[in-house]
């Protein structure tokens, strides 16, 4: 089958999310700072590592745990902390040339959707950001009540924009929230190594994305030869 449609997580692929992750990273510290211990940066990224290698769920909460020692009350007054110290934090960093590249994408009429973990206000920062208007669809998981890996956020976007999700390309950071599930449903999936998830690594070969890339060229290329392929 042709694919005919790209979705897109935001985080990693068009959000760099440097800005998030430093601002996540530093919060933690702090909070744990608060409770008496002592964090540094090295600590944080072993913290870091462990979670992506455990294929964490959520990250940061696997960070605090590993941090606090896993006791549970140390652990509940550190993540709330630290829900406060993010919870109006608002950035959006734009990976370079990616609006190019969805332009193109756009212009030769292939449908663009969404599938991200996201508050409603990401759809705000797409727009402010410019790439709003090109994504026919915006999945976001606040909007949808469906969070990934849940291969019901991948189909919801594959019915949207009009298409089988065999015709679908996925591109995100994550093996576990985004490559999986989308070869489940058949999609083709596109590796986008990036942040704090650069380094996780498939367990099996039913993990193995169709293509890795590392930035924008790169995926410009991927996305051409895979639409070759089919």
């Amino acid at each position: 089958m042709a694919y005919r449609a790209v979705l897109f997580d935001i985080g990693g692929p068009l959000d760099l999310e440097f800005a998030r992750e430093s601002a996540a990273d530093s919060a933690i510290a702090m909070a744990c700072g608060l409770e008496g211990m002592r964090v540094d940066e090295a600590m944080i990224e072993a913290a870091s590592e462990t979670a992506v290698e455990a294929f964490a769920a959520n990250a940061y909460a696997h960070m605090i745990d590993t941090l606090c020692g896993g006791d549970p009350r140390t652990i509940g007054r550190v993540e709330a902390r630290v829900r406060a110290m993010l919870g109006n934090l608002d950035v959006f960093q734009l990976r370079p040339e990616i609006d190019g590249l969805l332009r193109r994408l756009h212009g030769r009429g292939v449908p663009l959707g969404i599938v991200a973990n996201q508050p409603a206000a990401a759809r705000e920062r797409l727009r402010r950001a410019g790439i709003g208007e090109l994504f026919e669809y915006q999945g976001m998981s606040a909007l949808t009540g469906l969070s990934k890996p849940d291969p019901r956020a991948f189909a919801a976007a594959a019915e949207a924009l009009g298409v089988l999700p065999a015709a679908c390309i996925m591109v995100g950071d994550r093996i576990d929230n985004d490559i999986v599930p989308a070869k489940a449903l058949g999609m083709a999936a596109i590796l986008f190594r990036s942040g704090r998830h650069r380094r996780q690594k498939p367990r099996t070969p039913a993990e193995e994305p169709d293509a890795v890339v590392t930035d924008v060229p790169e995926l410009d290329a991927a996305i051409v030869d895979l639409m070759g392929r089919s």
